[in-house]
């Protein structure tokens, strides 16, 4: 019998998907008051892996992630998935979103995007949200699995993540 034990801490980081840079500032305002300091930003990229924003948010659209500090537990994954819906909800015009900002985290092991959607890969963990399995950590680097998104499969993205897992596994380390 295995003696239950609590996992290492994470590292979270939202995507941020936006047409218009001028709600930035009250965005990570936000989020740094919900989730901790910002410790990376990367730079903008265009957002055109898919089409299924530009109804909604208009286009061209552009997304850029944000890492924070400090490590925290994988549990208040919903708690802050809940949040980054808030500040979605705050900023949308006529019931259409302005941005859209993804929760997840980094683990040694994996990374895990937070959704509302339930789907087979997808795990229910609480007050409405579900955890996607999202890149997979083996033989030296973050795989994609068949499900995983087009964008977070990427070469570059891919190395972005690894990058950030190697700041974890130091910061774990201590």
């Amino acid at each position: 019998m295995g003696t239950p034990k609590g996992p290492k801490p994470v590292k979270f980081f939202t995507s941020i998907i936006l047409k218009d840079k001028k709600m930035l500032q009250e965005i990570e305002e936000r989020l740094v008051s919900s989730i901790g300091i910002i410790e990376e930003r990367t730079s903008f990229m265009p957002f055109t892996h898919t089409h299924y924003y530009e109804k909604e948010m208009g286009e061209p659209l552009m997304r850029y992630f944000l890492l924070f500090e400090p490590l925290l537990d994988r549990e208040i994954l919903p708690s802050i998935k809940l949040q980054t819906n808030g500040i979605e909800s705050s900023f949308s015009i006529e019931d259409k979103r302005q941005v859209n900002i993804d929760p997840g985290y980094i683990a040694l092991e994996h990374v895990i995007l937070a959704t509302t959607k339930g789907y087979t890969h997808r795990v229910y963990i609480g007050n409405g949200i579900f955890a996607d399995l999202t890149l997979i950590f083996y033989d030296g680097t973050y795989r994609p699995l068949d499900w995983t998104y087009p964008d977070y499969s990427s070469s570059n993205i891919i190395s972005l993540f690894n990058q950030w897992r190697a700041r974890l596994k130091q910061k774990i380390k201590g």
